[in-house]
């Protein structure tokens, strides 16, 4: 016993492995670089939060927690022509949706514009930034490219004085938009096309969210970021690749600008889920052509779209635990954020029947007035969701798929002189059908058992099982299903760079029948259909006594997570 004990103690204190960012973390602190961490989240509220940003999300506030130190959720509100409230509001629901615990303080860039403008007017003192009249395409030809230098802009070498009077006068809108820019003084010739004095102040008569027409300039991102991690003490800028090039100049501003301890960028990359939209150029047209219903639409992987159709914060947390972090660019099969949802909700969903495309199946000797409650389990792979009262009668709705006139090979399900189980309740044998005049199947007569109530028989066994809902206490129900938005098959984008749709993205099925219990459910209430899928009450277009399910996923896949 004491050395299975000892053992155990041992095995506790086997290192854990850590990602590279924690390994820098780790020699930042034992070197004494930074006494603390501090992370942040800052997004730009110019669209939805995608599942890309689940990850950054998750990897920032889950290293805030793990050092025991601070997490800042900030909005980089410094570009007010795609910025919308609508946006905020959806980032705030998004980020505490996922976990992430802000606290009660959402921080914004903008309530750093005096600050970063002061901080502008010290770089000008300093010979470190000038005004520039020319042209954005100017720039743009006068930068150069990966093997020509750059040129210097001919305003480059203004006087301090001449500079400021300028800036001052763009901050009290003498100028028109794109008139003129404030411009770092770095290097033309500087190999990193990043460090080419660029712009970061422009001229933009632009109403803000937040701070309204106090501004009619703005700086760009590239200037506005380090002040803002700076101002709030973040000590690891944790952020993904494409900001690799950009770390020089990040490094620059909050060295030139004079703060102490300045925070330190790290970059990490990208994840990629292969044949899904993203990007929010794309998301934006599809919303706009209306393609989908907003960009919370279920067939989308915004953080909105993926709540709406019902998938749980614990299986986004899964999936971005699984992909991990790393400096290398890799996409991951789609299928596996369905298999996290599956795994998350195997054990917590009510399985329920629900028939989406019916079809009469009468008894013909079962007592025609008669209702009977029968006691079914809610998980029979959890005995603590309990049990619940599904009602039985002569006339039932049973799925399509689940009867054949003339059976094919190995077909198990319903057919003329066949026994199957009806799940839960009894056994029944096929004994014709009812025909309309174009020869159309529109019921199935049957014969049932009564000493095979609960569907178990200890003389004689069947192979197969079919679900149902009483077609007397049934409530149809709107169910929709959904597919990817694009077509798998055929690749993401067109030859043109526009969107490869799949035309059968979503399927609508307006007369399913559900079980009666279904019809009180209430938004984002989760179940799984048996046989079927999981689904989820929709938030947006469900009312009381009307829910409308949406189906998350379905039951299987042949998907399978490495371990």
């Amino acid at each position: 016993m004491e050395d299975i004990t000892k053992k155990t103690e041992e095995e506790s204190k086997e290192p854990v492995s850590k990602n590279f960012i924690e390994r820098e973390i780790d020699k930042d602190l034992a070197e004494g670089v930074y006494d603390h961490v501090q992370t942040r989240f800052p997004p730009e509220p110019n669209g939805y939060l995608h599942i890309g940003h689940a990850k950054s999300i998750l990897l920032n506030y889950g290293l805030a927690k793990e050092y025991g130190g601070k997490f800042n959720f900030r909005f980089d509100d410094t570009n007010p022509t795609k910025e919308k409230t609508e946006f905020v509001q959806s980032i705030i629901a998004d980020v505490k949706w996922l976990g992430a615990d802000f606290g009660d303080e959402v921080f914004y860039a903008s309530n750093y514009f005096d600050k970063m403008y002061e901080c502008a007017v010290e770089l000008i003192k300093k010979g470190k930034a000038f005004v520039c009249d020319l042209t954005a395409d100017e720039i743009r030809e006068y930068r150069g490219d990966f093997t020509h230098p750059g040129k210097e802009s001919p305003y480059r070498n203004r006087s301090v004085e001449e500079n400021l009077e300028l800036f001052e006068n763009m901050k009290n809108g003498v100028y028109k938009d794109g008139e003129k820019v404030l411009r770092a003084k770095i290097d033309m010739a500087s190999p990193n096309i990043n460090m080419r004095d660029p712009v970061i102040y422009r001229v933009a008569r632009q109403h803000h969210h937040n701070t309204g027409d106090k501004w009619c300039i703005y700086p760009m991102y590239d200037f506005a970021h380090p002040i803002e991690d700076a101002v709030e003490g973040i000590t690891h800028s944790i952020c993904t690749l494409e900001f690799e090039d950009h770390r020089p100049l990040y490094d620059w501003v909050v060295r030139e600008c004079g703060f102490e301890k300045p925070p330190r960028q790290i970059e990490f990359a990208k994840m990629y889920l292969t044949n899904v939209v993203t990007g929010k150029r794309y998301i934006k047209k599809l919303v706009e052509d209306k393609v989908v219903d907003g960009w919370d639409d279920p067939r989308l992987v915004t953080i909105a779209a993926l709540r709406r159709r019902g998938y749980t914060p614990e299986s986004i947390q899964k999936f971005v635990e699984l992909a991990g972090v790393s400096k290398a660019d890799n996409s991951i099969d789609s299928a596996s954020l369905e298999s996290c949802i599956r795994d998350d909700l195997k054990l917590k969903a009510k399985r329920v029947m629900a028939v989406l495309h019916p079809l009469k199946l009468i008894i013909d000797n079962y007592p025609e007035d008669q209702i009977e409650e029968l006691d079914v389990s809610n998980n029979t792979e959890n005995e603590a969701l309990g049990s619940r009262k599904v009602p039985f009668g002569r006339e039932l709705w049973i799925e399509q798929d689940d009867f054949m006139e003339v059976p094919e090979k190995k077909y198990r399900r319903l057919y003329p002189g066949n026994e199957v189980r009806l799940m839960n309740a009894y056994f029944v044998t096929c004994t014709g059908v009812d025909k309309d005049a174009d020869g159309n199947i529109t019921a199935v007569h049957a014969t049932y058992d009564p000493e095979t109530r609960g569907g178990d028989c200890a003389t004689r066994k069947v192979k197969g099982t079919i679900h149902w809902v009483a077609a007397k206490t049934a409530f149809k129900a709107t169910v929709r299903l959904y597919e990817n938005l694009v077509d798998e098959e055929k690749g993401k984008l067109n030859a043109d760079g526009t969107l490869n749709l799949n035309p059968h993205s979503l399927t609508v099925i307006e007369d399913a029948y559900l079980e009666p219990s279904l019809k009180s459910a209430k938004e984002f209430d989760r179940f799984q259909f048996v046989r079927d899928g999981f689904y989820c009450v929709d938030c947006k277009d469900s009312k009381e006594g009307q829910p409308v399910f949406n189906r998350i996923v379905p039951l299987k896949s042949s998907f399978k997570v490495q371990k």
